[in-house]
């Protein structure tokens, strides 16, 4: 490795063609063009004195050296969004960049109209929003506040109850008249069932589905939660689904209640010096307050603050 700084927009062109798998793709991502792209991975290759991608017709295969260098290369992204949201305003100002990150499930079926009215209060707050399965670390400020649907265990978090969301099997009324409503586990085994692909979460919630529902028995298969929800809307077939997505749909109607159900915690988190900035604390205050009468729950409860060492 050469004693060059070398600066973050390499970095940030390497993490691109790293996720996207070719030139064409990160361009398109970065704004950037493939011969620029192009020059960035040649200069951070020189500049390290390491080979990043082995070059072929069909993209750039990444080499043990990237694989070993993303987290660290991730890491330094992750810095930088965070330093431009605390650019954003000041600690004591209602104004800047409030990241939030929460379950696809909850940013798109909940979190849209608890959103609109905090922006209502303060327009001076712009808002991020991660809708994603997967869980993004607090502590490195991949975002500012959290939606969880499991207890904190991360050190140096506030975090906050504010209710349960419930899953369980549901269909649309029509699929149900169309082909009848089973009455015992066994006879889902007749029926059109929605469920997971491959991904992480479906090893999980395959876990937590009852026999005789397994993988193979599903005849539409995805690991997007968004898209079950659209085939079970759609009368596709009977899937697992959160009462918390479908309770103001009243074409959608429970399936096998009394059999199967699982309850799970929903938590509002962020890091404990968040609360030092105005504009952090009113949007969690304001999340928990949404949370707790979209649940029913009218009750304050006090802050809890996680430190595990």
């Amino acid at each position: 490795m050469t004693g060059e700084d070398i600066s973050w927009e390499l970095w940030r062109s390497f993490l691109a063609v790293l996720d996207q798998g070719n030139l064409s793709r990160a361009a398109r991502r970065t704004n950037l063009t493939q011969p620029t792209l192009g020059r960035h991975i040649d200069e951070l290759e020189r500049r390290l004195g390491l080979s990043l991608f082995t070059r072929s017709p069909r993209g750039l295969a990444p080499t043990d050296a990237a694989f070993e260098l993303r987290p660290h290369a991730q890491a330094m992204a992750s810095a930088a969004d965070t330093l431009l949201r605390a650019a954003s305003g000041s600690a004591t100002e209602a104004k800047g960049v409030v990241r939030i990150t929460a379950p696809e499930i909850v940013g798109v079926e909940i979190l849209p109209p608890f959103l609109t009215d905090f922006r209502e209060k303060h327009p001076g707050i712009t808002i991020e929003l991660a809708a994603t399965n997967v869980t993004q670390n607090l502590l490195l400020r991949e975002a500012d506040i959290a939606v969880r649907l499991f207890q904190p265990s991360q050190a140096a978090l506030v975090a906050r109850k504010v209710g349960k969301a419930r899953f369980g099997l549901y269909a649309h009324r029509d699929y149900l008249k169309r082909h009848g409503t089973p009455r015992t586990m066994e006879q889902l085994r007749d029926h059109t069932l929605v469920g997971f692909d491959k991904g992480a979460i479906a090893i999980q919630a395959l876990r937590e589905m009852p026999s005789p529902v397994s993988r193979e028995a599903f005849a539409f298969r995805s690991d997007n939660v968004l898209a079950q929800q659209a085939m079970v809307r759609a009368g596709f077939g009977i899937g697992r689904g959160a009462d918390v997505a479908i309770r103001s749909d009243p074409a959608i109607v429970p399936v096998l209640a009394d059999v199967y159900g699982i309850e799970v915690d929903i938590w509002i988190v962020m890091h404990e010096d968040a609360r030092n900035s105005r504009r952090m604390r009113l949007m969690f205050d304001h999340l928990v307050k949404s949370f707790n009468a979209f649940s029913g729950r009218r009750t304050r409860m006090p802050d809890r603050t996680e430190r595990r060492r």
